[in-house]
């Protein structure tokens, strides 16, 4: 952030839409920087550093997905996907590729500037002063809450995405509690699920793969019709 203003990257194609988006974020003290494709956003960002990327999914040259996808293999930046209305399946994809969360178009820029403000005040939570612990363990993993990183029992450093690591949070502190879906997506969204609840099965699925090391087991146990349930014992580090 620069002096205190988070920086935001706006990834957009279409030059109203963007210049909408930069002048409502401006104006709520934002620092923004806005680019129209793939291309200018790499070059952007090994420039700058940023705190949020808006990023479009419907792009020219490289689509939003597959730099979702790039982004996602080496930097943790919180990013929130626009996509057509009505297009699930690319918001799917989108969190599938690691989005933190998404948008649909056309939308009231208050509410995506209600989207950004979730996301970062979920990011900077773990670093907030407080009683709560600030490490918790479970199966010789260990999730630090204030640097927001999860290690594994080796002690190597898991990456997880802003919304994996608030869910997983949201795991641990509720650990051997039956989680509906509609309460997890309020409890790491901010939000009630709506009719989108499917986004809560995407992040279980990209725990999973990221938490079982064992064929056939997971820490995260599905109940029929209800949600899911963190089955580990979870205790402070």
């Amino acid at each position: 952030m620069t002096n205190g203003s988070p920086n935001v990257l706006i990834v957009e194609d279409d030059k109203p839409t963007r210049e909408l988006i930069s002048r409502y974020l401006h104006d709520h003290n934002f620092s923004v920087d806005a680019v129209a494709n793939g291309k200018e956003m790499d070059r952007h960002l090994s420039r700058e550093r940023v705190d949020l990327i808006v990023l479009d999914l419907m792009l020219p040259g490289e689509d939003g997905l597959s730099l979702c996808r790039r982004l996602r293999m080496d930097a943790t930046t919180p990013v929130i996907i626009l996509t057509a209305k009505g297009e699930d399946l690319d918001r799917i994809l989108g969190l599938e590729m690691g989005a933190d969360d998404y948008l649909a178009k056309p939308f009231n820029p208050r509410e995506l500037l209600a989207r950004i403000n979730a996301v970062l005040r979920r990011r900077s939570s773990g670093l907030a002063a407080g009683s709560a612990p600030a490490r918790l363990k479970f199966q010789g993993w260990t999730i630090d809450l204030r640097l927001r990183e999860l290690r594994d029992p080796q002690g190597a450093q898991v990456p997880l995405t802003s919304a994996e690591f608030d869910l997983l949070q949201a795991f641990c502190e509720r650990a051997g509690r039956v989680l509906a879906r509609d309460n997890l997506l309020s409890m790491t969204r901010g939000r009630p699920g709506g009719g989108f609840g499917r986004s809560i099965d995407v992040l279980v699925s990209r725990l999973r793969r990221k938490l079982d090391r064992t064929e056939g087991t997971s820490v995260i146990k599905t109940v029929r019709i209800g949600g899911y349930v963190f089955t580990p014992v979870v205790e402070e580090a």
